[in-house]
């Protein structure tokens, strides 16, 4: 057995924090400055937490592996088992035709590349988040993008960035779920509940929301695509911030960016039928040149023109082309009924166990639930991804030998972000409980006051090291709720702030850029893109900061639920 101390390093929270920074370091410098492939980054910076936890923070050897193996398995089961299920239903529709179909469908709307980032990776992302999360929105949204015509990289940063307003309230606002669950028992404040917390979080990034989508116009196509295309990116903004704010604080946290992406989405269409740019942005037939400009700002009618004239998609086509979303809306939204989630939470479609050999206790003597395994065979997102698969499969009039095949090759095309993802969870997981993240949690949280504006950057870190809001939440949101009654803040505030702190590290986390860099073809170039999503993650990250300090003091603190 093994019990953390966050002063482990010569008796020296300091010390003890430096030190748990370095396999972070560690993985970032690879990635961003010498460009290693992801998968060599997570292995080396596994290593290094790894030796520096059985030197350094005095974990026996024999922990720490089994630290390995638990995060690895995790990685897998249920991140890597949801993406990969979400990708081999997107190659069934690849396989029956029916993606170009989708993608034709998509150009009605709006044929400019611009909009449509919004419509897709916002909305679309956005909505996927809501029902799946856990990298679905990504590795689906890239490859919509790329069959429009996106260049694999500017797809996959676009979907990137786009996947952080909605992710707070992802999965059915889990993050939020478990923020609650965590903070309830360390302060008697009624207000640390689902819904305040909701609240509290639909009064933060519904400010990214607006933001966002003038990112993606401007990744697209620089300073020219905000000049002509900042009216939809503003409306589709405003309208999905409004509607998340709304949700979260008078409807239900949980519906809060299913409601958010329709309003958004429903705004851009509607925009669509009074309004078009003055130039239309294209993929180009050229494949050295990345964008077309036609100088008519009007959209065509309807369909796609070949060599061989026009391609128009009847109505049956075009509804099975979007029949595989629908399937996978509908199932989700049937697995996440109250009633159905409580008989799937139960044996036997739903096992929890203790990490067999594992054994850590926190500082105060505590087990630590981190041990604790959750296998969800039956209800995990990437079992009814196999389920929208299989009736994809119906719908679309796939074989089931050709399908097998589809399935076989998604593990192939992905074997590099298996072993990406898998190393860095279980470099998560070292960290995790070895006390060695708890340490760098400890060390922020001594600031005082000043912590109201540090609140967020720890829940980026979170999101970063993990990939996931609702383990950054797991992570430090007790740490938040305990820093603040020392610090004179209010914990409802420092608590919403990790959550809305960390959808910014989403962009950042190796085991997203890893999803993203295998759905383009780009396995290998993790170091690439990291370095050109860093700098908006780090640049909201500020802002999110700003706007948490202020609502900390009397000039926002308005925006703070009173207790009931």
């Amino acid at each position: 057995m093994f019990q953390q101390d966050l002063d482990a390093v010569g008796g020296s929270l300091t010390a003890s924090a430096l030190v748990a920074a370095v396999p972070l370091l560690t993985l970032f410098v690879l990635l961003g400055v010498l460009r290693l492939k992801a998968w060599v980054a997570g292995l080396i910076s596994l290593g290094v937490s790894i030796v520096l936890a059985v030197a350094l923070f005095s974990m026996p050897i024999g922990q720490a592996l089994l630290a390995t193996t638990e995060g690895a398995a995790f990685g897998f089961f249920p991140i890597l088992w949801i993406v990969i299920n979400a990708i081999w239903v997107y190659n069934l529709t690849v396989k029956s035709g029916h993606f170009d179909v989708l993608r034709r469908s998509f150009e009605t709307v709006s044929p400019d590349q611009r909009v449509q980032a919004i419509i897709i990776a916002f909305c679309f992302g956005a909505l996927l988040e809501a029902l799946a999360g856990f990298g679905t929105p990504v590795a689906i949204t890239v490859v919509m993008l790329m069959a429009l015509g996106f260049e694999p990289m500017k797809a996959a940063v676009v979907a990137l960035i786009a996947n952080t307003a909605p992710v707070a309230f992802g999965a059915l606002a889990t993050p939020i779920v478990t923020l609650a669950t965590v903070t309830s028992g360390v302060s008697d404040d009624p207000r640390l509940t689902t819904e305040t917390l909701g609240a509290m979080t639909g009064r933060q990034t519904p400010i990214l929301a607006v933001i966002v989508p003038l990112i993606l116009v401007l990744v697209v196509d620089g300073r020219r695509g905000v000049r002509q295309t900042w009216l939809p990116a503003i409306v589709c903004g405003a309208a999905f911030g409004v509607a998340q704010f709304v949700s979260s604080n008078f409807i239900s946290v949980p519906l809060a960016d299913i409601i958010a992406a329709l309003a958004g989405a429903a705004a851009v269409v509607l925009l669509g039928r009074v309004w078009s740019p003055s130039e239309i942005v294209t993929a180009d037939l050229d494949p050295d040149r990345e964008v077309a400009r036609t100088s008519t700002g009007s959209a065509p009618s309807g369909g796609t023109t070949t060599a061989e004239g026009p391609v128009v998609d009847s109505r049956a086509d075009v509804v099975r082309a979007y029949a595989p979303y629908a399937v996978i809306i509908a199932i989700f939204s049937i697995a996440n009924l109250p009633a159905v989630k409580e008989v799937f939470a139960q044996k036997p479609w739903t096992v929890v166990f203790d990490w067999p050999g594992l054994e850590v206790l926190n500082p105060a003597g505590d087990p630590v639930s981190t041990t604790t395994y959750t296998l969800n065979w039956l209800p995990a997102a990437g079992t009814l991804m196999i389920l929208a698969g299989l009736i994809t499969m119906v719908i679309l009039k796939v074989r089931p030998a050709d399908a097998l095949r589809a399935y076989g090759r998604t593990y192939v095309e992905l074997r590099s972000a298996i072993i990406t993802v898998m190393a860095v969870l279980a470099l998560a997981y070292v960290l995790n409980l070895a006390g060695m993240t708890g340490s760098l949690g400890a060390w922020l949280a001594g600031t005082g006051s000043a912590f109201a504006v540090i609140a967020p950057v720890l829940g980026w870190i979170g999101v970063a090291v993990t990939g996931s809001d609702t383990s950054a939440n797991a992570l430090f949101g007790a740490l938040q709720v305990q820093t603040a009654a020392q610090a004179g803040l209010d914990p409802v505030l420092m608590a919403s702030a990790n959550t809305s702190g960390g959808v910014l590290g989403k962009m950042v986390s190796p085991q997203n850029l890893a999803i993203a860099a295998a759905a383009v073809g780009l396995s290998g170039r993790e170091g690439d893109i990291f370095r050109k999503v860093i700098g908006w993650s780090l640049g909201l990250l500020v802002l999110m900061c700003i706007l948490v300090g202020l609502q900390s003091t009397p000039v926002l603190d308005w925006m703070v639920p009173s207790a009931p």
